[in-house]
């Protein structure tokens, strides 16, 4: 009955869409999420921005074909996550986005024209680039949601942390790690088991021939990063998942680990680089921040343009730090605490973000500026000389903890969403 149901509601979908194309050129459905579709238009610009940046980066990409397949599955994904914020009642009125569009323009001294121009280089028409960034948003405050109530730490917890931490000594060592993941159901049969455990060979031989990780990624990938080469960034082991910390403790710089098993299928890692923070000043500085990270949808520019905004408004009363860090901040951590990063030595952070709570006075907001994890704005509300104190220990592990569960339970959750939902790929399209 269910599947009829679901036939059924394909069908009519897809009619609506027919009786509404007679007179104009028909913008193909390419796969049925629940009751929402994935349109051509929606599948052309992704791909187009992926292969935009790509260029811009010097970064080979995969076949076409890969491409498309990996940048549907991206929408599909996206596609559910909006229909739960549907659900859930949550909006952002287009009202709401054209105040923010003309704020935007008016940071940047430009007419809101321009600002559309500036989108349509990017690959976006006027219409694509509001309904992306009215998904964002949406997306940013469902995952929020889901992640309170499903994200639970104990003091206990805490505690082992901030006693790894410890007998770290002088530094804490930080990966940049890559991620391929082939997807294995637990219930497979031997012939796809073996099946997916040939393909990993075989990726792992090519890497080891020489061959592009990101572009590999790209193609292969059923992971959360694929789009972005399977690149997760620079993480401590006690940050990470807990499979990628599992390979990057004691590889080194190159390595290739792998396959390794779990749940959700194969797993492929790659240790890019690592470093050491060392942490020999006794300075302690009191921080919060708010992240802006770079995305398929949101350009380096636009990132650094939209904390500029911010700032402004600070400065002019006219918006509150902790409430725009909460809102918008892609520190999964520090976002729920209104951006605050407690009492910490500057040496544990990225060079960027130390080089500038270094140097601000107490009170002093920096400029928007670039590390590693994306643009930041950040405040020094503090400073005293004392060496590590157990507020700075248990915050620093509170921090390692929520993000490595949000990765983790994000992922799960995402699962969760699709196992529950109706997905038909209605078509496919040849490479041009």
């Amino acid at each position: 009955m269910k599947k009829s149901m679901h036939k059924l509601l394909t069908c009519a979908l897809l009619a609506s869409i027919g009786l509404t194309s007679q007179a104009a050129t028909l913008d193909r459905v390419v796969a049925v999420v629940n009751q929402d579709v994935v349109l051509a238009s929606q599948l052309d610009s992704l791909v187009a921005k992926v292969q935009h940046d790509a260029a811009a980066s010097s970064q080979p990409l995969p076949e076409y074909t890969q491409l498309r397949k990996q940048a549907l599955d991206r929408l599909i994904s996206e596609s559910l996550v909006v229909q739960l914020a549907d659900r859930q009642g949550l909006r952002v009125s287009d009202s709401q986005l054209d105040q923010a569009i003309s704020s935007i323009a008016s940071d940047q001294k430009i007419t809101v024209e321009q600002l559309k121009q500036q989108a349509a280089t990017d690959g976006l028409t006027e219409a694509q680039f509001r309904d992306q960034v009215r998904r964002e948003l949406l997306m940013s405050e469902v995952r929020r949601n889901q992640m309170r109530q499903r994200i639970n730490i104990s003091d206990q917890e805490v505690a082992q942390v901030v006693k790894l931490i410890q007998t770290q000594g002088s530094k804490e060592q930080q990966y940049h790690v890559g991620h391929i993941m082939l997807a294995l159901s637990s219930a497979a049969d031997a012939d796809e088991q073996a099946r997916v455990a040939a393909k990993a060979e075989q990726i792992l031989t090519e890497l080891k021939a020489g061959a592009d990780f990101k572009k590999i990624a790209m193609a292969e990938s059923s992971g959360p990063k694929a789009l972005e080469g399977g690149d997760w960034g620079w993480m401590t082991l006690e940050e990470m998942p807990t499979l990628l910390a599992e390979a990057a403790r004691g590889a080194h710089d190159g390595d290739v680990v792998g396959p390794l098993r779990s749940g959700a299928g194969l797993h492929i890692v790659k240790i890019f680089a690592s470093r050491g923070a060392a942490q020999g000043q006794q300075i302690e500085v009191k921080a919060r921040h708010i992240l802006i990270q770079p995305s398929i949808i949101l350009s380096e520019e636009k990132a650094k343009q939209m904390l500029e905004g911010f700032l402004r408004d600070i400065k002019a009363g006219k918006a509150n730090f902790a409430q725009l860090a909460e809102k918008y901040s892609e520190d999964p951590g520090s976002a729920v605490q209104g951006g605050e990063l407690g009492w910490a030595n500057p040496q544990i952070y990225d060079p960027a973000f130390r080089d500038q709570v270094s140097t601000l006075t107490p009170g002093q907001y920096s400029q928007p500026f670039r590390s590693n994890h994306g643009w930041h704005l950040v405040q020094v509300e503090d400073r005293r000389n004392e060496a590590a104190t157990d507020e700075a220990l248990k915050n620093r592990a509170y921090q390692m903890i929520y993000n490595r569960r949000f990765t983790e339970e994000a992922q799960s959750w995402l699962d969760e969403l699709r196992d529950e939902a109706y997905i038909n790929i209605v078509a496919e399209r040849a490479a041009p």
